[in-house]
This record gives C-alpha cells, sequence and structure tokens, in this order.
C-alpha cells in the first residue's frame, strides 16, 4: 500500500475528550484516489505510485493528459506521488480507500498552499515590534526602521525581512494526530489547523 493521499479541506471544528477538555479538529475529505501510474526502479528510477484525485471533463483534457489516462474511466484533476510501503499490491485504475491507509490514533503530515494575504508589511509579515508609540513620532508605528549600514557594504542584504507579499506557499504541517474517521462519507478529523482555505487541496502522508 501506499504512504499517503490527496484530500480536501472542509472545515475546522472541535470535539470533546473524556475529560472535558475541547480539541480543535480540522475535517477533510480524502481519496478515494484513483491510481494514475506506477513507477518502478527499472523504468523510471525510483519506486512510486502515482494517484489522482476529483474529476475532470474529458473535454477539459490535453492530448498528454488523454494519453496518460487512457486506461482509466476516471479523469482525476489533481496527481500526486506516494512512496509505496508494500512493493506489487497496487495496480493502475485500482481505488484507495481513506482506511487502506490512516487508521485512528496514528500521526500524519499535512502539505497545502498556505492562504495568499496579499502585499503586508512587517508588523504583520514577521512580527516586528514596530517604532515607540510615544516621545514624538508621528508616522513609524509600523515602519520596520534602519535596513541596512553605511558605507559598508553599502547596500541592503538580499533575504532582509521587509514588506512584501504573505502567503500562498507550499507549508508542511507535522505532528497531526487522527481524531476520528467517517469511511462512509470519506472525512477525517486530524487535530490542530493546517494551510490553505476552504475546499484546498491538501497532501496527507503517514509520519
Amino acid at each position: 500500500m501506499i504512504e499517503g493521499l490527496i484530500g480536501r479541506k472542509i472545515e475546522m471544528s472541535q470535539v470533546f475528550t473524556e475529560e472535558g477538555a475541547a480539541v480543535p479538529v480540522t475535517t477533510l475529505e480524502v481519496g478515494p484516489c484513483i491510481v494514475t501510474q506506477v513507477k518502478t526502479q527499472e523504468k523510471d528510477g525510483y519506486e512510486v505510485c502515482q494517484v489522482g484525485f476529483g474529476n475532470l471533463k474529458p473535454k477539459l483534457l490535453k492530448k498528454p493528459q488523454m494519453g496518460h489516462f487512457k486506461n482509466i474511466k476516471q479523469k482525476p484533476r489533481f496527481l500526486a506521488e506516494f512512496k509505496m510501503i508494500k512493493e506489487g499490491d497496487v495496480k493502475v485504475g485500482q481505488k484507495i480507500h481513506l482506511t487502506e491507509v490512516f487508521q485512528v490514533g496514528e500521526e500524519v503530515c499535512v502539505m497545502g498552499r498556505s492562504k495568499g494575504k496579499g502585499f503586508a508589511g512587517v508588523v504583520k509579515r514577521w512580527g516586528f515590534a514596530g517604532g515607540p508609540k510615544t516621545h514624538g513620532q508621528s508616522d513609524r508605528l509600523r515602519a520596520p526602521g534602519s535596513i541596512g549600514s553605511t558605507t559598508t557594504p553599502g547596500r541592503v542584504y538580499k533575504g532582509k525581512k521587509m514588506a512584501g507579499r504573505m502567503g500562498g506557499k507550499r507549508v508542511t504541517t507535522k505532528g497531526l494526530k487522527v481524531i476520528a474517521i467517517d469511511d462512509k462519507n470519506n472525512l477525517l478529523s486530524i487535530s490542530g489547523a493546517v494551510p490553505g482555505h476552504r475546499n484546498a487541496i491538501v497532501y496527507l502522508k503517514k509520519q
């Protein structure tokens, strides 16, 4: 079997433990994913299983995709590669369900694209303290302050933390625990928050 699946973020909620503590959880729709390709060491140089999630109308397929999916009834919209835990137990066209990969109580890591927040200043983007709030300052409250030295080096170093576009980057969150599984509706509840907005595509993997 493979070590991960593709899913979609549904919403955040909370559950209560037997002791009465509230645990924040994120509900994900995970799978079923269809196997689109099995790569081998002899042919491709490495061993992985490529799976697809979602459904794409045939008229929207490009010619390379039509050839790639010619032996598969479902035309998936999203593709990902995962390592195989056991070799030879997956075939092209096979559907892999949630409970075949994940179990309640185990830890997983979730990869996704964070929410895009647009252009942000240094206080929001990097957590700068800003300038003094009193003693005569007028417009330096959320300013970054000095960004470089004088003659030496006479420039601003690359990578300096400054204002700019925030979010919209690939983020991996580790150590999330599987709280509950609804196999009938392909729903998975995990502790904590995962990257992305509602309906965002996420990639789950065993940790």
